[in-house]
């Protein structure tokens, strides 16, 4: 299960920005998940729910995992989010983006 070592690496990725940070805990971390990345985000919630469980730092924390559109390109010019046949010329687009998982923000409170 993928899942799991996701939502893994996301809480340890949130740990190490917020102990570089001097947190006093995590709040929030919006990931954006591509839809081609074959991730099921509503598991990888719940795996981080569970990870996290154990970790004071992370009492009151929510995972927000936002699903994006794939975007293509072809040798032909077009662009855009077809990602079977390229509309313009009938040949198989080049996938540019939506296999990645990547961590936008992540909400601390620190000590004034």
């Amino acid at each position: 299960m993928h899942e799991y070592t996701i939502a893994y690496d996301l809480y340890a990725t949130a740990r190490t920005a917020a102990l570089e940070h001097h947190a006093k805990n995590v709040k929030k971390i919006n990931v954006e998940v591509g839809k081609m990345a074959m991730v099921n985000p509503e598991q990888v919630v719940f795996l981080f729910n569970t990870i996290k469980e154990e970790d004071p730092l992370f009492k009151d924390a929510v995972l927000e995992c936002n699903e994006t559109d794939p975007q293509t390109k072809c040798p032909c010019g077009y662009s855009g989010s077809e990602i079977y046949v390229c509309p313009k010329c009938g040949a198989l687009p080049e996938l540019v983006k939506g296999r990645e998982i990547v961590v936008t923000n992540v909400e601390i409170e620190v000590d004034d």
